[in-house]
């Protein structure tokens, strides 16, 4: 059984959080879109870093997982706030921030804004931009009116029984916070996982966000049958082995 959550006053709300005591830098957990932090590769974090002694720390977002509020309501900024308010509160010295899917796009944003906290970063499917470059461009002139007049959209998820709901202010946000306009100041080792068969992240966007990294130490691994989750047996493999060569 996982340990129990504790909490701390975030931003929005009552944010949820799991934390483990051990050896520096330590490892930050920064899951997707409407995700929480009792996944696979979170859960699999936790024993790495349980196995070596490492400080590991996983929290939700607020509308998500066990923290307060309604995913509905929240936003890009809002995730970010919540990340930097937790990332500040609750870790000491270098961290390697570990950011999948949207929490890629939360991770450079937490590394722009604390550039001198972060040891390195592993990007697993990141999605930076993505309300921008990649959701806004596949909706449909319908759905695209939808959103805008009546602020807000519902339709099935991939990965939940219950509907996915995009709003207006999730679009007009993600436009304020996009990271892939220009060079990312990122001067830290980075590691990007990234699976070829993602239907969600196709794998030349990841390939495009590493371009703009301003960092000399970058590494892509490309898994030819990997998809979007990234939580089979070899894919978590690959991320403890990535984790190990960068937290000697």
């Amino acid at each position: 059984m996982p340990q129990a959550a504790q909490f701390m006053n975030g931003p929005h709300g009552a944010l949820a959080y799991r934390r483990r005591a051990g050896a520096g830098p330590g490892i930050v957990w920064l899951g997707g879109f409407r995700s929480d932090m009792l996944g696979a590769k979170a859960e699999y974090l936790d024993q790495w870093a349980a196995a070596r002694g490492r400080a590991f720390l996983r929290f939700d977002y607020s509308g998500h997982g066990e923290s307060s509020g309604a995913f509905e309501d929240g936003a890009i900024g809002d995730w970010a706030a919540d990340a930097l308010a937790v990332f500040d509160q609750l870790t000491e010295g270098p961290q390697i921030l570990v950011g999948s899917s949207m929490g890629g796009w939360i991770a450079s944003l937490v590394a722009r804004a604390r550039p001198e906290r972060i040891a390195a970063l592993i990007f697993i499917a990141p999605a930076p931009d993505f309300t921008e470059k990649l959701m806004w461009p596949s909706f449909t002139e319908a759905q695209r009116e939808a959103i805008l007049s009546e602020g807000r959209l519902e339709q099935p998820s991939d990965y939940s029984d219950e509907p996915e709901i995009i709003t207006a202010r999730l679009i007009e946000d993600g436009r304020a916070h996009l990271v892939m306009t220009g060079r990312l100041p990122i001067r830290r080792p980075v590691r990007i996982l990234q699976g070829m068969k993602d239907d969600a992240v196709p794998y030349r966007h990841a390939l495009e966000f590493a371009q703009l990294i301003d960092s000399d130490d970058i590494e892509i691994t490309l898994t030819p049958d990997g998809d979007h989750r990234l939580s089979a047996p070899a894919d978590l493999e690959r991320l403890g082995a990535s984790l190990d060569r960068l937290a000697r």
